[in-house]
């Protein structure tokens, strides 16, 4: 990403550029003034402390010493890991000031802004999922969930850059317990070092084991568990006009089609009304043909976690095998592909749909694909 190396600092000085960088994005600018817990930042405002962790970042000899782009990525991390804090601040009846959710509504800004900048998918889920997780290795030991969490960082991203982050994150505060939290972040180091997933993908024995791992809570990781799938169902993922027809016709012509969109057609709702007729008719459509053991297409815009699931959980209790495929297009050939379509989702649909946006991840199928139809 050419305008995040740009700003990136370099030796020999190592420098942050931040007035370079605060005219350059507008999300940037949006941090200043927004207040902060005072016994946990006593720095300021969350501009002060972003420009505290990217300063402190940029003085780690385990950044420093890092391939080029590598510091690149993990800089641009830093610099957006409180982003979503100017909406999610509050201060309740006692006056303390929270931001509660500001991890995950984070993950949803990043992946918006670098989609729109152009970033590689990779590259921009790599940042989205540090973000997300920037708050863990603070108390990760007190997590029931912790390997779980872990191993799904090392699959989108890399735990020891997690752990570098979190080190900027709390160096760029004024607080009393930091040294308190550069242990917890140590051991959290160590705890991944020991689930051999540090600096690299956790290895699963199949992609079966890692499907089951992630759904089932306590399974044991390395259990090679015996593949009993009898059918396997493609879920699409992608917003509208990012051409999910087209990819069906291409590469799945011969098999049966759940499509959202033509069941809206048929049934006459529109996209802006309410859409649960509609999915209803989808899964009753999707268990004729896990009963019949027919493999099948489940073609629909599925842009959130929580939507996949539906999907992909019944799909697994039929004993299903579910491949992931996640259609991307650039913003501008996106809006006009769906402007030229013969029913033109709203443009304020579309807004909704990119600010609930997951891209689907490893720990979600047997396979996910993310594809590219610019």
């Amino acid at each position: 990403m050419r305008v995040f190396e740009d700003l990136c600092p370099a030796p020999p000085h190592w420098r942050v550029p931040w007035e370079e960088i605060r005219e350059t994005f507008a999300w940037v600018r949006d941090l200043a003034g927004v207040p902060q817990d005072a016994v946990h930042h006593a720095e300021g405002d969350v501009e002060i402390h972003t420009r505290m962790a990217c300063e402190a970042l940029a003085s780690l000899p385990g950044w420093r010493t890092r391939p080029a782009d590598e510091r690149v990525r993990l800089f641009t991390t830093v610099l957006m890991h409180d982003i979503a804090k100017p909406y999610c601040t509050q201060t309740d009846g006692d006056g303390r000031i929270t931001a509660h959710g500001h991890s995950r509504r984070g993950d949803l800004m990043v992946r918006r802004i670098l989609w729109e900048l152009g970033a590689p998918v990779a590259w921009r889920e790599h940042v989205a999922a540090l973000v997300r997780h920037h708050q863990v290795p603070f108390w990760a030991l007190e997590r029931p969930d912790l390997q779980q969490i872990v191993f799904r960082v090392s699959l989108l991203a890399r735990n020891d850059d997690l752990v570098l982050l979190a080190t900027a994150d709390i160096l760029g505060r004024m607080c009393g317990d930091t040294a308190e939290v550069l242990d917890n972040i140590a051991l959290y180091e160590e705890y991944c070092a020991e689930q051999a997933c540090l600096d690299a993908p956790r290895r699963f024995p199949s992609d079966h084991a890692r499907f089951w791992y992630f759904r089932k809570p306590g399974r044991d990781p390395d259990y090679d568990a015996y593949d009993d799938t009898r059918l396997t169902v493609t879920v699409l993922s992608g917003l509208p006009g990012v051409g999910k027809d087209h990819w069906i016709a291409a590469n799945r012509p011969d098999l049966p089609v759940v499509s959202l969109d033509r069941l809206r057609a048929e049934m006459g709702v529109a996209p802006s009304a309410d859409q649960r007729p509609v999915a209803a008719a989808a899964y009753e459509l999707a268990r004729g043909h896990l009963r019949a053991g027919r493999s099948f297409v489940w073609n629909a815009t599925n842009v959130s976690r929580m939507l996949r699931e539906q999907c992909t959980g019944l799909v697994a209790d039929y004993r299903g095998r579910v491949e992931l495929v996640a259609l991307e297009a650039p913003p501008g050939v996106l809006r006009e592909r769906n402007r030229s379509r013969e029913a033109p989702v709203p443009d304020a649909v579309i807004d909704r749909l990119v600010g609930r946006w997951e891209t689907p991840d490893p720990t979600e199928a047997h396979q996910v694909h993310w594809l590219s139809t610019a």
